[in-house]
């Protein structure tokens, strides 16, 4: 009789899915987040070898609290034996080590109530779901910058190897260890516990969280830098961490917001890129290539939202996502509706990206002109001076009121900030179409 299941196809989602479930359960038993984490990726590295070659444990999470406890207490019992080795050689290099010491054969402590076991329904029960929601609110901790937040939860919470991570953000496996272990550290120096944040420091807490799903999600989107005008693996990642946080927290709303927004602005990702990957703006997209399923989803989440809960700047992007998706063509979008969503929006949230998003509605529905003048107006922010997306949406609106030389120029400048090539392509090639006007 085996314990395994047989089959040589490794199931990512599930190691995924219960990456934090075991990193918990560790952290809850040994308190000790970056030696715990790090036992975690190795015996998720384990499984990614062994499982497919000798088929997948009947309890996997179970297996891989097994094998992540053995890593780590052979790192314990092979840093303690370092330990008494040094203060040994420091006191006298000649003295034994001291049968039952701390750290000596025979004497190394154990974890706080014991080694944990494989317990067969854990995962599923109230505790594996609080030490999720407790390692999202740990990995956006106010010590850490956004890209080591983002850095920590796709690893810690996302179950994402550091190659994986420094793949997507294109930047060396190195540095992105680098870049962990520092936010690790930070943790460790914080003193932070393995529990909720107070009742008083939820709530901001809790902004970071979602802060850092929406910039994981933007990243998968419309990538940075690169040849890539999307990474569907981050976007697909955001989604999920999304629904977990969701399932947790069922009566937030901004919790909500954020998922329909992801659903709603994932639905157009198959119609937004050409066969060659280039870029193809919303306008212009097919929009029978829109996933119906994801828009239903999102538009239903955000419906109930807005009716139920205080509103919040999540839920009012999703509702201006809803608008662009709802409308069956182009022309039939509801552009005053989606201004008066965005003068919302800039009360509750202001910012100059808000401020930009919204220029587009005022031209839509005032005129081009009433557009610049925005822009003109934003064009004095330096956070916003050396933006492409400025530059490009200026360009757009000066064609639209027939500037053509004007528009050509902006769209270069746009091209010139650009760092992401299917944008930068797109937009050299509207300076292009422009030339000789």
């Amino acid at each position: 009789m085996t314990d395994r299941a047989p089959g040589p196809a490794l199931d990512e989602d599930l190691l995924r899915s219960l990456a934090p479930r075991v990193l918990g359960a560790l952290v809850r038993r040994w308190g000790q987040f970056d030696a715990c984490e790090d036992a975690v990726q190795e015996a998720l590295l384990a499984a990614a070898v062994q499982w497919p070659a000798e088929g997948q444990p009947a309890n996997p999470y179970g297996w891989l609290v097994t094998v992540a406890t053995r890593r780590l207490t052979d790192e314990m019992r092979s840093d303690a034996a370092r330990r008494r080795r040094e203060g040994q050689a420091a006191a006298d290099p000649a003295d034994p080590a001291v049968p039952g010491a701390p750290g000596s054969p025979g004497g190394v402590p154990g974890p706080p109530g014991g080694v944990p076991g494989p317990p067969g329904g854990r995962p599923a029960g109230p505790a594996a779901a609080d030490d999720t929601l407790i390692l999202l609110f740990l990995c956006a901790h106010p010590a850490l910058s956004a890209p080591s937040q983002i850095a920590l939860t796709l690893r810690a919470v996302g179950g994402l190897s550091t190659a994986e991570i420094a793949r997507a953000f294109l930047v060396p496996e190195a540095t992105m260890a680098q870049r962990i272990s520092r936010a690790k550290q930070a943790i460790r120096e914080s003193g932070s516990q393995f529990r909720l944040p107070p009742p008083q420091a939820r709530e901001e807490r809790l902004r970071a969280v979602l802060q850092v799903l929406y910039l994981i999600f933007n990243e998968g989107y419309t990538t940075t830098a690169g040849a890539e005008l999307a990474r569907g693996d981050l976007t697909g990642e955001a989604i999920r961490l999304a629904r977990l946080l969701r399932r947790l927290l069922p009566a937030d709303g901004e919790v909500a917001g954020l998922l329909a927004l992801m659903l709603l602005t994932e639905a157009r990702l198959a119609a937004r890129a050409g066969p060659d990957g280039s870029l193809i703006p919303l306008a212009e997209q097919d929009r029978s290539r829109w996933d119906g399923q994801l828009i239903a989803e999102g538009v239903a989440l955000i419906t109930d939202s807005l009716a139920r809960t205080r509103l919040g700047p999540y839920q009012l992007q999703a509702a201006i996502a809803a608008v662009h998706d709802e409308a069956p063509r182009v022309e039939d979008t509801d552009w005053p509706q989606i201004l008066a969503l965005f003068g919302l929006l800039e009360t509750l949230s202001p910012g100059p990206m808000v401020t930009l998003n919204r220029s587009v509605a005022v031209a839509m529905v005032h005129g081009p002109a009433a557009g610049l003048a925005i822009i003109d107006q934003l064009a004095a922010d330096k956070r916003m001076a050396r933006h492409h997306r400025l530059h490009a949406v200026r360009g757009h609106l000066l064609e639209r009121a027939g500037d053509r030389a004007g528009a050509r120029a902006a769209y270069r400048t746009a091209a010139g900030y650009a760092t992401n090539v299917p944008e930068r392509r797109y937009l050299d090639a509207r300076a292009a179409a422009l030339a000789g006007g």
